[in-house]
C-alpha cells in the first residue's frame, strides 16, 4: 500500500515539475520572439538565466517533497547528515545532487524515499538535456 501511496505522490510530483518546465519554455518562447530591440546574444543570456532559475524552482520542489515526506517515517529517512532527522536544508542538498545526476552519496535516502531519488533522477536528465 505504501508503495502505491509513494508512487502516486511522485508521479504528481515529476508531473507538476514538468508541466512547469514546459510553461517556462512555453512563455519564455513567447517572449522572445517579440522582443525585437534587445541584440541576441543577450536574449541568449536571458533565456539562460530564466532557465536557470526554472531549474533552481523545480530543484525546490523536489527539496519540499522529499522534506514533507521525512515526517512519515515509514516512508524512510535521510542517512548520512549530522542531525539524523533530514532538515530542509538536507532534502535541498540531496535535491541538487540527484536532480544534476550527481550522485556524490555523501548523504541518500532510504526505505520508499529511494523510489523519489530515482524519479527526481530521471525527471532532471530529462529536463535539463530538454533545455538545451
Amino acid at each position: 500500500m505504501l508503495l502505491l501511496v509513494t508512487s502516486i505522490i511522485n508521479s504528481l510530483i515529476a508531473l507538476f515539475v514538468i508541466v512547469l518546465h514546459y510553461e517556462v519554455l512555453y512563455k519564455l518562447n513567447q517572449i522572445m520572439s517579440v522582443i525585437k530591440h534587445i541584440h541576441a546574444r543577450y536574449k541568449v543570456l536571458i533565456a539562460v538565466g530564466v532557465i536557470f532559475i526554472a531549474h533552481i524552482i523545480e530543484i525546490w520542489v523536489f527539496a519540499i517533497a522529499y522534506y514533507l515526506m521525512l515526517k512519515f517515517p515509514n516512508l524512510g529517512k535521510i542517512i548520512g547528515t549530522a542531525s539524523d532527522h533530514g532538515s530542509l536544508l538536507d532534502s535541498a542538498y540531496l535535491s541538487f545532487v540527484t536532480f544534476t545526476t550527481v550522485g556524490y552519496g555523501d548523504i541518500v535516502v532510504d526505505g520508499y524515499l529511494r523510489y523519489l531519488t530515482g524519479v527526481e533522477a530521471l525527471t532532471g536528465l530529462i529536463l535539463i538535456t530538454w533545455s538545451a
